[in-house]
């Protein structure tokens, strides 16, 4: 990585939305994305309020990772900063990639998880899948067998491995939903991490993968990005000032 390019990582990632950036970043990763291609800083509470240059099953699920990500994990999605703008297609790539994210989340997230809940036939079922309607009709086998697990182990007192049943009931159920809502390929992540050491990487490598589908973003000379960051601190601190009365 670039030198020029290592300043960018010093912006600060948060969860949620902020109507201007903090003194020392203070923003989600779109948002942050929106300030380094130059365009009109804007709150971005989903991926709706992205510009239109972004894809929004990418953005999607950025920004569902940014959201649910714990403190010290949120910044490796910075390397994503100068990948987001430009990266809309039309919609048969954009379907495309919106598969793909729910495919790759039931295919590499759900497995580790299930393997630790004791369910290794789902686990070596989820590793082989390849089609995406077989990939959600294995998240509801494993919702179902989750969610009455949870129940088994609650009723028994056995707290922990309850817990991790009501991970894999929770995972598997965002599973099934992320095959329409890129949204929730995110939450799949978030409900095995705890469980699951690995996980945010992995979720990342699927959304580097998931960038490389259809059209790239532009290049954006890291130099012009760096002064764009460093130019929104300023403002946000004004802006925060100005705030504050």
């Amino acid at each position: 990585m670039a030198a020029s390019f290592d300043h960018i990582l010093d912006w600060r990632l948060l969860a949620g939305s902020h109507d201007f950036p903090g003194p020392d970043g203070g923003t989600c990763i779109n948002e942050a994305a929106v300030v380094a291609a130059g365009l009109p800083y804007r709150a971005i509470r989903s991926s709706a309020d992205c510009p239109p240059c972004f894809s929004p099953p990418l953005a999607a699920y950025a920004l569902g990772l940014n959201d649910t990500m714990p403190d010290a994990e949120r910044p490796r999605l910075m390397a994503f900063v100068l990948r987001l703008s430009g990266s809309a297609d039309g919609a048969d790539v954009e379907a495309k990639r919106t598969a793909f994210l729910a495919l790759e989340g039931i295919r590499r997230i759900l497995p580790p998880l299930l393997d630790r809940a004791g369910f290794s036939d789902l686990a070596a079922r989820c590793d082989d899948l390849r089609d995406l309607d077989a990939a959600v009709s294995a998240a509801r086998t494993a919702e179902w067998r989750g969610g009455a697990a949870a129940q088994g182990d609650s009723e028994r007192g056995e707290w922990r491995r309850g817990a991790l049943a009501s991970a894999v009931a929770r995972a598997a159920a965002a599973a099934v939903r992320s095959a329409g809502d890129a949204r929730c390929a995110a939450d799949v992540a978030a409900a095995a991490a705890p469980f699951s050491p690995g996980t945010w990487t992995s979720a990342m490598t699927i959304l580097d993968e998931a960038l490389l589908i259809g059209r790239q973003a532009g290049d954006i000379d890291p130099l012009r990005a760096r002064e764009r960051l460093d130019a929104a601190r300023i403002a946000g601190r004004i802006a925060g000032r100005i705030a504050a009365g």
